[in-house]
Formats: structure tokens, sequence, C-alpha cells
């Protein structure tokens, strides 16, 4: 009797012990910035800087940019299994290739963080156009404004758009011809890819260098 008593009191314990065990087991380590920055300097900051302020207007700054799209964008540039990358880089595809996906998430972490640098609109003959594009698009055949998703201040939306606000106008200029022509296409839904398709180089340009100067 009193072992059958034990038996019903210890087997519980014994099992809820193990499952908690299993579960602390299981969960997922927090992305850790200070981690990110180790790695950002290490691996990231040649091309991007050390805080993501990128100074070579062929490379985005990463600094301020939201963490689902950060980290998103590093896995998309990862070969998995031989297989071609979401995202087609060969020298991204070549930084990320040993990065474990903790450490992308710790990347992703650090640079959000991080405060952007400002930038500036450089061609004061385009930035009519360039407003107009951004703000309202171009009904007549159909080009919606970048603002509809990106934001009146080109912020973002965390998990869905991200940040283009202040970024390279060159940087820019060439993921949306890449979008167009068919370089990139890991966007949600082909939305980038329709969107480039409508603007010529003219638009495009103008457009970019809009962008850099928002705030």
């Amino acid at each position: 009797m009193m072992r059958s008593m034990l038996s019903r009191i210890v087997l519980p314990l014994f099992v809820l012990t193990c499952n908690t065990v299993q579960a602390q087991e299981a969960k997922p380590a927090k992305p850790d910035a200070a981690r990110g920055k180790a790695t950002a300097t290490a691996v990231c900051a040649a091309c991007h800087a050390a805080d993501g302020n990128s100074t070579i207007a062929a490379n985005p700054k990463l600094a301020g940019q939201h963490y689902d799209y950060l980290l998103k964008q590093m896995k998309d540039f990862k070969a998995p299994d031989g297989k071609p990358a979401a995202r087609p880089n060969p020298v991204m595809t070549g930084m990320v290739a040993n990065l474990s996906e903790d450490q992308m998430k710790d990347l992703s972490a650090y640079f959000a963080a991080q405060k952007q640098s400002e930038n500036s609109a450089k061609n004061k003959s385009t930035v009519e156009l360039g407003q107009k594009l951004y703000r309202a698009g171009d009904l007549s055949k159909g080009l919606a404004a970048c603002a509809s998703c990106h934001g009146p201040a080109g912020n973002g939306m965390p998990a869905q758009y991200p940040r283009i606000s202040g970024q390279h106008a060159e940087y820019i200029e060439a993921q949306l011809k890449a979008f167009r022509d068919g370089g990139r296409a890991n966007d949600p839904a082909k939305m980038m890819r329709m969107v480039a398709l409508k603007m010529t180089d003219a638009e495009i340009k103008a457009v970019s260098d809009y962008i850099a100067g928002l705030r």
C-alpha cells in the first residue's frame, strides 16, 4: 500500500521534472548584441563599418535596420546544402557561410540597436520627381507609392518592410534595378519586383536620391 502511494507521488514529480528540463534545453538562446558586436567587428566592419554605418555607397548601412529584416537577409544569402541562395551574392554568401543562426541573430540585434548616420539627397533637379514617386506613386501606370509600405519617413515596419530612409542612394538604385531585372528575387509575393518593373532608370535614380535624404 505504502509503495503504491509513493509511486503515485514520485512518478508525476519525476515526469514534471524531466519535462521542465527538456523545455529549458529546447528554449532558444536570446540574441546577444554584445556578442554581435564582436562578430561585427571581426567579420562585417571592412564593408559595413563596425557600427553598421557604411561609408561605401555600394554597401548598405545596417545600423538601425529592423532585426527581422537583417536576419532574413543573412539567411537568404546562405546557400543551404549546395543549393542556390535565395539572394545570390558571391561576397555575402561567403561571409555568412560559417555563421551559425545564433551568430546571425546576435548580429541582427547589434546592428538594429545602432543609430543610423544621416544622409542627404544630392540631386536638386530630381527631388520633386523623387518625392512624387515616393509619396504618391504614378497612378497612370499602376505604380504604388513607396510610402504605402515603407511609411512617410521611410522607417518601414518591423518584420514586414525594411527601413530605407537615410540609405545610400547608390545602393537603393542598384537594388531596385536588381529587382526589375531579376537579379534579386527574395521579396515576399514579388512585391518589389512588381514595383520596379514599372519604373524607368530616371525614376529609379530620382526616388533613390530622395530616399537617401529622408529622416
